[in-house]
Parts: structure tokens; sequence; C-alpha cells
């Protein structure tokens, strides 16, 4: 904020000579100005702009460093997992608790509302389909995952997971192609880069 200088200096009066025949007379003459200039407006601090996570999936492409993509994972998984909603945010959270007490119909329970409350929030449906996939209902596991896609198509943990599922069910060419796309968005998972290193003879020599 600009600053402004409140000090005034008064005005010196000079007195004026008198003559024997005139009358004495009086002038006030101001002195120099001695005002200080306003001072300069301090510059505010730029501040970066905040990275978008179209800025964090084109770093996570570029870099080589196994450490700074694990962070850069951590980041884009930290904006996944917020909502916009407080309400949406707490349900997921307990979901979450409930699920790490091994209490999975009540975690499915929380997210069923979470989906209903919020359902273009991606992750609300990633988690419910995660839940889903350990209870053994890959059916609706895998329909969760799509919608998860069709909010988020750079979503390489539901690309992941939808390999697995199909993998599991014997389908090995969409299998494999959903782990290259997960791999085209996140080429940092060596376990699903290994699986792809294994499959690719079988799944690319064949005439599907």
């Amino acid at each position: 904020m600009l600053a402004r200088s409140a000090l005034r200096l008064g005005l010196s009066a000079a007195a004026l000579g008198a003559t024997l025949d005139l009358a004495a007379a009086q002038a006030e003459a101001p002195p120099p100005s001695r005002a200080r200039p306003p001072a300069a407006e301090k510059a505010a601090p730029v501040r970066p702009r905040p990275f978008t996570l179209d800025d964090l999936f084109a770093r996570l492409q570029a870099t080589k460093d196994p450490v700074e993509a694990k962070g850069i994972v951590g980041a884009i998984e930290r904006r996944w997992l917020r909502s916009g909603s407080d309400t949406a945010d707490l349900l997921m959270s307990r979901a979450l608790e409930a699920l790490q007490g091994g209490d999975q119909p009540l975690a499915i329970e929380l997210l069923d509302r979470v989906v209903a409350f919020q359902p273009n929030w991606a992750e609300g449906w990633n988690k419910r389909a995660t839940v889903f996939f350990m209870m053994g209902d890959t059916t609706r596991a895998m329909a969760d995952l799509e919608q998860v896609l069709i909010l988020e198509p750079r979503h390489f943990g539901a690309l992941a997971g939808i390999g697995a599922i199909l993998r599991n069910n014997g389908d090995d060419k969409r299998a494999f192609d959903a782990f290259r796309r997960a791999l085209a968005v996140n080429p940092h998972m060596p376990d699903l880069k290994e699986a792809v290193d294994r499959m690719a003879p079988d799944v690319e020599g064949r005439d599907i």
C-alpha cells in the first residue's frame, strides 16, 4: 500500500523593513517546501502460480527421477481427494476410516452417499470401486471404474484397476490395452510396466 507522508512544515513570517514615511508592512513568505515525497509503494511478493492438474501430469510424464515422480503422484492423488464439498469430504474420510478398520459394508454405505451427493467427483466412484473389488464384486467395481474414466480419463489407478479385472477374466488383449493407457499417463508404475513387458509377446503376436 502506497505510504503517505503526513508531515507538513509551518510557514515562517518574514518581516519587511519599515520606512520613516510609510506605515510598517508585513508579509509572509513560505519557506521552501521540505515535505517528504510519498514513499515508493512496496511491491507485493510475486507468488508462483499454483500447479494445475495439467501441469502435474505434464511434469509426471517428463521427469526421469522416481523420487520426484512419487511426489508428483502424491500431489495428483491429493487433488483427486478434494471434492470441493465439505460434506462429501467428511463422508469420504469416514468411509476410508471404515475401510481401514475392516468394515467394508459401512465403507460402501458411506461411499454410496458420496456418489449420490457428489456424482461428478471421480474419486468417490474410484474409492467405491476399490471396495467392491476387495469384496470380490468385480462387476460393480468395473462399472464404477468406467464412470471414473468418464469424469477423469487420466485416472491411471482406474485404468490399472480395469486392466486387473480384465486380466483376471482372461481378457488379456483388453487388459494389455488398459495397462498401456495407464502407463501413457503415468510411466512410473514399475509393476505395471513389468506386466506389460511380460504380456507383450503373446498379446501383440496375436491377430485378435
